[in-house]
């Protein structure tokens, strides 16, 4: 039965590589199950039918048969129980891999979300200007705390999982400061992930489609 993934067909050059449907592309990469795209345009996310599909417009989304769903962290939990690649066999290290997944999302990912909001949608305003460096020494904690656990360790656990994969993809979210980079662990341990076929792969499929569907004027 056919994957259908919701992507966008193009986002400006600061959000390449980041668009959540990534993350999706690469947990199906390392599942090792075929996935075809939907592209998403403007005009569809604001349609009745898309949001039937996603009620809040946005990418990705899947589909699968009679399976629909919608956001990057219950899809990828959705294909990694289909997967040993993503999350063991054994039942408390399954379960370790999943405490990983929503830490990923909740304890670091927010952080992150906030700096993006100040730095590339709203730079120019006071309260921006006034918010930054407190956001930035909430990201050096979170970060430093995530450092702590990684050091001397490869992954988040004994082996990479989807914990792993979402991790890695949250970390690229301040690729334009040089936090992570500040912290050679979490730089190591991100560019291991990076450096799975997996992800290049799936970067690769998504870079691709932007490029095929770049509007003139951004050229």
């Amino acid at each position: 039965m056919a994957v259908h993934v919701g992507a966008l067909p193009w986002v400006p050059p600061f959000a390449q590589g980041n668009v959540r449907d990534l993350r999706v592309r690469w947990a199906l990469e390392e599942a090792g199950i075929a996935y075809v795209e939907r592209l998403v345009s403007v005009d569809d996310q604001k349609s009745a039918a898309y949001r039937a599909l996603q009620p809040f417009g946005q990418v990705p989304t899947f589909e699968q048969g009679d399976m629909r769903l919608f956001e990057s962290g219950a899809i990828v939990l959705h294909i990694a129980e289909q997967s040993e690649m993503l999350l063991p066999a054994d039942a408390v290290a399954r379960e370790r891999a999943k405490t990983w997944m929503f830490a990923a999302l909740s304890s670091i990912e927010p952080y992150l979300m906030h700096l993006a909001q100040i730095d590339l949608f709203s730079a120019g305003e006071e309260w921006a200007k006034l918010r930054r460096p407190g956001a930035i020494a909430d990201i050096q904690k979170r970060f430093g705390e995530l450092a702590k656990w990684l050091d001397g360790r490869n992954y988040l656990e004994d082996e990479f999982t989807a914990g792993d994969l979402l991790m890695a993809t949250v970390l690229r979210i301040p690729r334009h400061t040089t936090l992570v980079e500040d912290e050679p662990v979490l730089a190591q341990y991100k560019k291991r992930c990076e450096a799975r076929p997996a992800f290049k792969r799936a970067l690769d499929a998504q870079l691709a489609t932007f490029a095929k569907h770049e509007p003139k004027a951004a050229r």
